[in-house]
Order: structure tokens, then sequence, then C-alpha cells
């Protein structure tokens, strides 16, 4: 692959990353409101954030670049 090529793919999982995240911080308000006072629901609730939390943070970790090595 030539540089362009892995700048591009770079982006692309930046991207996709950042859309995720979106996504997960837009849709908890509505998925509060659908869970009411109901315990069980707001349970379910809790672990499906929590798991989609820490995929997004395992995408995260994947997509982001090793930090350089300190010039001397």
């Amino acid at each position: 692959m030539s540089a362009i090529d892995d700048l591009q793919a770079a982006v692309t999982a930046e991207d996709t990353v950042i859309d995720s995240a979106i996504t997960l911080i837009n849709g908890i308000p509505a998925l509060i409101a659908a869970a009411g006072t109901d315990p069980a629901k707001l349970a379910a609730l809790q672990a499906d954030v929590a798991a989609k939390s820490t995929a997004l943070a395992q995408a995260v970790v994947a997509n982001t670049p090793a930090a350089k090595p300190p010039t001397t």
C-alpha cells in the first residue's frame, strides 16, 4: 500500500470511531426515556451502554497509532 492508501484507511477508521461515539451518545436519552422507571429495563440499559462503551473504547485503542518515540 502506498502512504496515501495508509492515510485514507486511518482517516476512515477514525471517522468510524467518531461516528460510533456520536451515535452512542445521541441515543442515550431515548434509551433512558424508553426504560422509564422500570428497574429491569434500567438494569438492561446499563448493561447495554456498558457493553457499547467497552466496544467503543476497544475500537479507539485499535485505531490509535502508537506514540512516536521521543526525540533526543
